[in-house]
């Protein structure tokens, strides 16, 4: 490789290591294999950087590559679990039930957004695009990006109080029920 293309080369890495560090937190749970997974990714990648003929498609190209290592990784992963007869007695199942109705929540309280005030709060807070590619990717000034965000988060927590004042409403009536039902059996 011409000592420029490996310029280049470290300039890319410099300037998308973190977009590309998120795409890899997507693919594998676990932080240190997701780093493992880009560096992975980067080196296989230095050894074809001067096939891109069109720099621009770089980002989709290492997403592809770390989809395949993924996929070599799970196909040659070592498995660890041996069936037996009985169950040990320290197993235990991880409850991700908290996560997944927090998961719920968020994707119901969207909802409430015009699409144009969801799209700037999932571009900026889940993709995590700074303010500058946010509005570049839907068309608008940074200053609108920045406005209606403001709006839209306002608007996500006014939703998300509403919502927690009216549990605790029901939680009192249960508490009352309960206590009622106690005193006619009583």
């Amino acid at each position: 490789m011409a000592h420029g293309e490996v310029l280049d080369f470290e300039e890319y890495v410099r300037t998308r290591q973190e977009a590309l560090l998120r795409s890899a937190r997507r693919l594998v749970p676990d932080p240190v294999d997701a780093q493992d997974l880009l560096q992975t990714a980067l080196f296989r990648t230095y050894g074809r950087w001067d096939g891109i003929a069109d720099k621009s498609l770089a980002d989709a190209y290492l997403r592809r590559v770390m989809i395949n290592t993924r996929t070599e990784w799970w196909r040659a992963r070592k498995l660890e679990e041996v069936p037996t007869e009985q169950l040990p007695d320290d197993a235990s199942v991880d409850d991700a039930t908290e996560q997944h109705a927090d998961r719920a929540l968020l994707m119901d309280i969207l909802k409430v957004l015009a699409p144009k005030q969801r799209s700037v709060v999932v571009l900026r807070h889940w993709e995590q695009m700074s303010t500058e590619e946010t509005a570049a990717a839907l068309g608008m000034s940074t200053g609108t990006v920045k406005s209606t965000l403001h709006r839209a988060l306002a608007r996500l927590r006014q939703e998300l109080e509403s919502r927690d004042i009216d549990a605790r409403a029901l939680e009192r009536n249960d508490r009352r029920d309960e206590r009622g039902q106690e005193r006619c059996a009583a």
